[in-house]
């Protein structure tokens, strides 16, 4: 069996992948306007900041799972898993199919890196 640090590392890159390719079809798909968020809304500096660091989480996370201590890092991932999940599902439903589709994926994902840090005993 493999080590749970390596499975919830691999969750936290699938999610970020996801993520990715969600980004990559919205951009081949036309369903965004460059420079504006949903809606049209003009995005700022700032805006544009807080989602870098909002996209950056899962990248951390594969970090911080891997070398953080177990006792801290279980509860790290679980609180970053339901973060994810709660800024998600604000904003849904998304304009494209393949966007709520992949939403979904994530939200899998998610559930699994909640169940394997709940679980985690060393």
């Amino acid at each position: 069996m493999l080590d749970t640090r390596i499975i919830l590392a691999g969750l936290w890159t699938s999610v970020m992948l996801t993520y990715l390719l969600g980004d990559v079809l919205r951009i081949f798909a036309g369903d965004f306007d460059s420079g504006q968020l949903t809606g049209g809304m003009p995005a700022t500096q700032g805006m544009w900041l807080l989602i870098a660091v909002i996209m950056l989480i899962p990248i951390v996370m594969v970090v911080l799972t891997l070398t953080l201590p177990y006792p801290a890092i279980r509860w790290v991932n679980i609180a970053a898993a339901i973060l994810i999940v709660l800024f998600n599902l604000a904003g849904l439903p998304y304009k494209g199919m393949y966007d709520n589709f992949l939403i979904i994926v994530s939200f899998v994902f998610n559930a699994l890196t909640i169940w394997y840090a709940w679980k985690w005993v060393v």
